[in-house]
This record gives C-alpha cells, sequence and structure tokens, in this order.
C-alpha cells in the first residue's frame, strides 16, 4: 500500500516562505520584507484584531509588530520556525504585552458616547429573524477568551486549525479542543 509522506503545517509554513527565506540568506533583507510584507501584513493585522478586538488599537500594534519584524529579520534563524510562526509569535506577543500594560477603563456617565452605549444595551434584543450572523456574532462575543480567539480565527478568518494553533500559540489538540468546546456552547445557547 503506497502512503503519501506526513507533512506538517510547519514544513508547508516553511516551504511557502523558502522564497522569503533565500533572499535574507542572500543578504538582500530590503526585497524580502517586501515580499513578508505582501503576504503577511493583512495577517498580521487580523491576528492583532482578533485578539485585542479593535481595529484602531489592532492597527497601531500590527505596524508596530511589522517594524519589530523588520528589525529582527536579519537575526531571523529558519532552522528554528517556520517565518510564518516567527511573525505570528512577534505580533501575538506584542499583542498579549499591550493587553496586559492597558490601563482600565476610566468611564464617566457624562460622556455622551457611555450614555449612546448605555441606551443601546437597555434597548430591546430585535427578533431573532432580523440578523442571525449578528445575533451568532454576540453569542461568539461571550465565550471564554481563548474559544472566542479560536472561533474567531477558525470560522470567521477561515483559517486551518494548524493556522489557528501557530497564530494563538498554542498545540493543534488544544486549539481543537477549544473549537468543541465553543462550538458546544453555542449550540446551547442557540436551543
Amino acid at each position: 500500500m503506497d502512503r503519501a509522506p506526513f507533512v506538517t503545517a510547519s514544513s508547508l509554513a516553511a516551504e511557502r516562505d523558502a522564497d522569503i527565506v533565500l533572499l535574507l540568506a542572500d543578504g538582500e533583507p530590503e526585497r524580502a520584507f517586501d515580499q513578508l510584507m505582501a503576504r503577511y501584513e493583512a495577517k498580521v493585522y487580523r491576528l492583532c484584531v482578533a485578539l485585542l478586538r479593535e481595529p484602531a488599537w489592532a492597527q497601531d500594534l500590527a505596524q508596530d509588530s511589522l517594524l519589530r519584524v523588520w528589525r529582527a529579520l536579519p537575526r531571523y534563524d529558519a532552522g528554528t520556525a517556520a517565518l510564518s510562526t516567527w511573525v505570528y509569535a512577534i505580533t501575538r506577543n506584542r499583542c498579549l504585552t499591550a493587553l496586559a500594560r492597558r490601563p482600565p477603563l476610566e468611564v464617566s456617565w457624562e460622556e455622551p458616547a457611555v450614555q449612546e452605549a448605555a441606551e443601546r444595551v437597555a434597548a430591546p434584543e430585535p427578533p431573532p429573524e432580523a440578523d442571525t450572523g449578528a445575533a451568532i456574532r454576540r453569542l461568539v462575543d461571550q465565550l471564554p477568551e481563548a474559544q472566542r480567539r479560536a472561533i474567531t480565527l477558525y470560522y470567521f478568518e477561515e483559517r486551518a486549525v494548524g493556522e489557528v494553533a501557530v497564530m494563538l500559540g498554542l498545540p493543534e489538540g488544544t486549539v481543537k479542543t477549544h473549537l468543541h468546546r465553543a462550538r458546544a456552547t453555542l449550540r446551547q445557547r442557540l436551543a
């Protein structure tokens, strides 16, 4: 019986980025970074949005992450991790550091934006058939953080389990567990 060779997600990622790694090895970091930006700029931003849940803040941290990638690019070691894994790890770590350092929000009831938000919260919910997508998104937003991140990347960003694992810095089995538990919770809440 002929068996297909075992190919891991990391080896596919390394293969996908071989052109960028080759440019680095040839001493062309500027060209390598240009190709890296074309391939990963949008992905880095989406990872930041998934982790931070604030598009404007995510944009700032995505740019900061890419600046960090640029500065560290000459020291990248292809033998340690696939380029995408390395880029996502820098991005994830930057976002988690920013979240940990973020001061708690101070809210004043006197602010018009806060009053508007309170009125929206107090407003009656539209009938479920009105906007199923928004209702599901609200249910996903209520999930525990790890499950919400996994569901967001897997379903809304249409990532493979291996990519989600790399982006979140988790083993694939843990991502599958988060997805399973999140689906079970969502089924229960929808019933």
